[in-house]
């Protein structure tokens, strides 16, 4: 059966028009192989993984897309952590791998490091690229090292968890094209027991203190809850999840727009109203898109058109069906100028946009 050429059909918001043309790499050499083809021939190339942090335009993208479906996981011993006596295990990756089942064998391996980003969609090749986090864990923290395809000069390189220049939700690899992102290996241990849990509504639900350790399939079974009750496992019964998850990326406030920020919020909401925050070592507060949006006016299920806010969580844009890209940027930009207007803060895409920008 051939691949639709339709990028809605390979993107979690079921959004984006035709591709001029659709190829598939089943292996390294193979993406290796058809990205430097495309190159040749001048051709426009999208590198797509499982569709799960991209918003396409309506039009389409008027080039080649190859979709990468390389499956090879290996691993192998690397030594003993000497603080915590666990064997240290390199678990190397294609970029094709599905993401959460490659989680959940580490789980069943009894390999810690990765648990809490249970359930989120997509594939290997995207969560360097992305940084991917959830509920205290990023990416970064387990990353050793990533193999790319630097398309400038068409060799293979492999580079080191510092080369590549993790910071939230972003790296070295986002905003360009220049590294397609080919395998990547992660650095876990082997134990029993999950890696401290840092996120207070993880510990809450567990019913133990911040930094306890707890037996590795309850931190996946609690962490897939709690996603599943926001709708971000996805569930083709369920147009909540039909979405790009967090559609918005947590802004980050220096000391003096923290304090700019707070007199607008006391002005809008009160000066006893609690705010979320978390500051850093050099007094910068990471902020609540989640709670900007909703303070703002955008409630669970908002929108009058096509394209709506989840009726689970107010940080996902969803397309419930019928919507167009059009439509969900529309909601998008709508989202943004009210929450800058309530409380002077821009809120910034976390998706990759492609032929579309807010």
């Amino acid at each position: 059966m051939p691949v639709s050429t339709m990028l809605a059909d390979h993107t979690t918001l079921g959004l984006g028009g035709p591709a001029k043309a659709f190829r598939t790499a089943g292996s390294t050499d193979e993406l290796v192989s058809l990205v430097a083809e495309a190159d040749r021939s001048g051709e426009r190339v999208l590198v797509l993984g499982g569709g799960s942090n991209l918003v396409v335009a309506d039009d389409g993208f008027p080039g080649t897309v190859i979709l990468v479906a390389s499956q090879g996981v290996t691993t192998a011993a690397a030594g003993t952590d000497p603080e915590t006596g666990e064997e240290i295990v390199l678990l190397r990756s294609d970029a094709g791998v599905e993401w959460d089942p490659l989680v959940a064998r580490t789980v069943a391996e009894g390999l810690n490091g990765v648990e809490f980003l249970s359930g989120i969609p997509g594939r290997v090749g995207s969560t360097p690229i992305q940084n991917v986090g959830a509920y205290g864990q990023d990416v970064s923290q387990t990353i050793r090292e990533v193999l790319v395809l630097d398309r400038t000069t068409g060799e293979l390189v492999t580079m080191s968890n510092a080369d590549c220049g993790f910071t939230y939700r972003d790296s070295t690899f986002k905003g360009h094209d220049r590294y397609v992102v080919c395998e990547v290996v992660f650095e876990l241990r082997r134990g029993p027991l999950s890696r401290p849990v840092r996120y207070a509504e993880v510990a809450r639900a567990m019913g133990v203190e911040a930094g306890e350790r707890v037996p590795l399939d309850q931190a996946r079974e609690v962490v897939l809850g709690l996603r599943e009750g926001k709708g971000m496992v996805l569930d083709p019964a369920d147009p909540d999840t039909r979405s790009a998850g967090s559609f918005f990326t947590n802004p980050v406030l220096s000391p003096e727009e923290y304090a700019a920020f707070r007199e607008r919020a006391a002005e809008r909401l009160g000066a006893d109203t609690e705010i979320p925050g978390h500051p850093d070592d050099a007094g910068n507060v990471k902020l609540s898109a989640a709670w900007l949006i909703d303070r703002a006016g955008f409630t669970k299920g908002y929108g009058d058109g096509p394209a709506r806010i989840s009726g689970k969580h107010t940080l996902a844009l969803t397309n419930p069906g019928g919507a167009t890209t059009a439509d969900l940027i529309d909601l998008a930009r709508e989202v943004r100028a009210g929450v800058e207007e309530a409380f002077g803060v821009r809120l910034v895409n976390e998706p990759v946009m492609l032929g579309v920008s807010l």
